[in-house]
């Protein structure tokens, strides 16, 4: 996938993760619902690929590595217990600026298709995610933070695919 393309249009302020999450549900085809874990991965690119694209973060709250990958806690205790997640109830999408809502589209484009799973275990293998794991067992409980400026060093150097950019 190419990197999103810069265009002129207000980048907006970092607005709530739940507006985020409403955001990425209401893209999602009623046939294909998404699971919980998924949609905490794909919140996890979106806040990363905003870091490097839009140059600042797309939402406020803080990513924690635990031992399944990255989330949000704010978000969590909302689809806690939910295999599936339809809605966020205290997400709006209106509040996101078009550019938001095209680094989004973006991040759905390039992981939209693959699983939970496959997302889960590419994080395991990015910096953002280990550095911030740091001391931890595998499976151990933990509430590190994934720091932003991890997250756009490292994902300023790689395509979306976690392939270090030549050149």
């Amino acid at each position: 996938m190419a990197t999103k393309k810069k265009v002129s249009m207000s980048k907006g302020k970092p607005v709530s993760v739940l507006d985020v999450a409403s955001y990425i549900l209401k893209q999602q085809p009623k046939r294909n619902p998404l699971t919980a874990w998924k949609l905490q991965k794909l919140i996890y690119y979106c806040q990363a690929w905003s870091l490097v694209w839009d140059e600042q973060p797309l939402f406020k709250e803080k990513i924690l590595a635990w031992a399944n990958g990255p989330v949000v806690k704010e978000l969590y205790l909302l689809h806690k217990g939910q295999f599936y997640v339809k809605e966020i109830s205290k997400g709006n999408p209106v509040h996101l600026s078009d550019n938001q809502k095209d680094t989004i589209n973006h991040v759905i484009k390039a992981y939209g298709d693959k699983s939970a799973q496959w997302l889960s275990d590419l994080t395991h293998r990015e910096e953002p995610w280990i550095e911030a794991r740091k001391g931890l067992n595998p499976g151990e409980r933990g509430e590190a933070e994934i720091l932003l400026a991890t997250m756009n060093e490292y994902y300023s150097g790689v395509d979306v695919w976690g392939q270090p950019i030549n050149g």
